[in-house]
């Protein structure tokens, strides 16, 4: 069955720390052939269960601004003290070639994407079912010290403030159900006819008389 040529998009998922972006972000990595995960570079120390890049590409800071003085990152931005940014060539690279790019970002990073990336980006926030759920899930992750839980914490009302400026909102109370309605998201928006760059030639042959 021949496609449809179409566009790649950028699917950003942002959330408070412990919202499970990340488990979605692996779920629907997992499940669709057609979109891939973004890598980002941070300065951020490796944890025990990381992998270079695969997560993350762990570079020093000198090796940061490096890259962001050559303008190689499609965004950047400081969480917690740490450098995160997104190399720009293997996103365009995909993008051409009609595969999806999934990136787990924060706001800043959104808002960045959305002055180069326009038509290309598809924006989705994840919430958290309550303040005591989300608290309970980055105790018992066990990743963090009590202090870093305690600043995640308290940042969070600061993230979930900007949940208005993306273009669809998932409430991850259930994680299978969020996981349904982020692929319901995916399949609609890949079906936009902006995304079809075949459609004009194919729609041609179908009134070509």
């Amino acid at each position: 069955m021949s496609t449809i040529s179409r566009r790649g998009l950028m699917l950003v998922l942002s959330s408070p720390s412990g919202a499970g972006k990340s488990t979605l972000s692996r779920l629907l990595t997992d499940t669709d052939a057609n979109i891939t995960m973004s890598v980002s570079a941070t300065t951020r120390a490796k944890r025990p269960n990381e992998v270079d890049g695969r997560d993350y590409f762990f570079v020093s800071p000198a090796r940061f601004t490096e890259i962001l003085v050559e303008g190689a990152f499609l965004e950047h931005a400081t969480v917690f003290g740490n450098q995160y940014g997104t190399p720009r060539k293997p996103v365009e690279d995909a993008l051409a070639s009609g595969r999806d790019v999934l990136f787990d970002i924060d706001w800043q990073g959104t808002q960045q994407l959305e002055q180069t990336a326009k038509d290309d980006l598809v924006r989705v926030f994840i919430l958290p079912p309550s303040r005591d759920e989300l608290e309970r899930r980055l105790r018992t992750r066990a990743e963090d010290s009590a202090e870093v839980v305690a600043a995640r914490m308290a940042k969070a009302n600061d993230e979930i403030s900007h949940w208005a400026e993306y273009d669809y909102i998932i409430k991850n109370d259930d994680v299978a159900r969020a996981h349904l309605e982020l692929q319901s998201i995916l399949s609609a928006e890949r079906l936009k006819r902006r995304r079809q760059t075949g459609l004009v030639d194919f729609v041609n042959t179908l009134t070509r008389s």
